[in-house]
């Protein structure tokens, strides 16, 4: 019988008409269910092929849980995807007493083999500007004025002003870090929030693509026109700032953007001049198998 996912269409003619209406940039678009969108997305064959043997063959038609195939692929990369920082909606950090630029080295992989990155800290940096809250939430534990959060591989920081445009928009913080806590706890509290950052000097300016699910319904052709169930935030281009390592990547290379997703260097448009990374798949696994 056909493999059949939810959320996902096979038929090649209803895939046609979603490239003819315009609804996708192509049959390799990283949307399409189709061999070059999926690789164009980044899933890896290991990931294919362990879903298939995970589905099996049966001649009784059926659909398929799209969250074992994600869950298949996610598997595959996670031990082989170095690490990063990318932040995908920056917001800029002065950090007022850092005495000087400095290079920390951090490992590339929780596996050391994979080798060591050396990330730029510099007096300006950017954060995401979901880490930080003027008026947090219940629970919230990253950045809040006069709060501490640590620097993900590096200093505690505190957030003593923040600077908004005429418009009461925040666009910059001045924080101050605590140079004892470089590589080790604050002494007398505790500091639960970690968020990651980039040099603002030092960074890359990157398109970042994020994808999910082409349809709003796990079952596409529900109701009179399959096209009606087009999730039209299925494609979304964020302007993101990279660790410099990161813009090295050659065109279909593989990496975790820490706290971010698992993400592959684009093989059509990427390049290290101009760097595009397309998102294969977010952290979060609700696949229960």
């Amino acid at each position: 019988s056909r493999l059949n996912v939810d959320y996902t269409l096979t038929s090649k003619r209803k895939l046609k008409k979603l490239v003819d209406d315009g609804v996708v940039a192509g049959l390799d678009d990283p949307r399409m269910p189709t061999v070059a969108g999926m690789r164009r997305r980044g899933f890896t064959p290991e990931g294919l092929r362990d879903f298939c043997q995970r589905t099996g063959v049966s001649k009784n038609d059926g659909v398929v849980d799209v969250g074992l195939l994600e869950f298949c692929i996610r598997q595959s990369i996670e031990n082989v995807a170095p690490r990063g920082m990318a932040v995908l909606r920056p917001l800029k950090v002065t950090l007022t007493n850092l005495p000087e630029a400095m290079t920390l080295k951090h490992a590339r992989h929780p596996n050391v083999d994979l080798g060591e990155r050396e990330i730029p800290l510099t007096q300006e940096i950017y954060i995401d500007r979901a880490d930080f809250e003027e008026e947090p939430p219940k629970g919230f534990k990253r950045l809040i004025p006069s709060g501490e959060v640590r620097l993900r591989h590096a200093y505690v920081i505190r957030c003593d002003e923040v600077v908004k445009d005429a418009a009461g928009h925040v666009i910059e913080l001045q924080c101050s870090i605590d140079p004892e806590t470089l590589g080790k706890n604050p002494e007398g509290r505790k500091v639960k929030g970690v968020i990651q950052w980039v040099s603002a000097s030092a960074g890359i300016p990157a398109e970042v693509r994020i994808y999910d699910r082409l349809f709003t319904h796990a079952d596409p052709e529900e109701g009179d026109d399959f096209m009606q169930n087009v999730n039209a935030g299925s494609h979304t281009i964020l302007q993101a700032i990279v660790e410099p390592s990161l813009a090295q990547a050659n065109n279909g290379d593989r990496f975790q953007f820490e706290r971010e997703g698992y993400f592959i260097a684009d093989e059509k448009d990427h390049t290290t001049a101009k760097p595009v990374f397309n998102r294969i798949l977010d952290l979060r696994d609700s696949w229960k198998g």
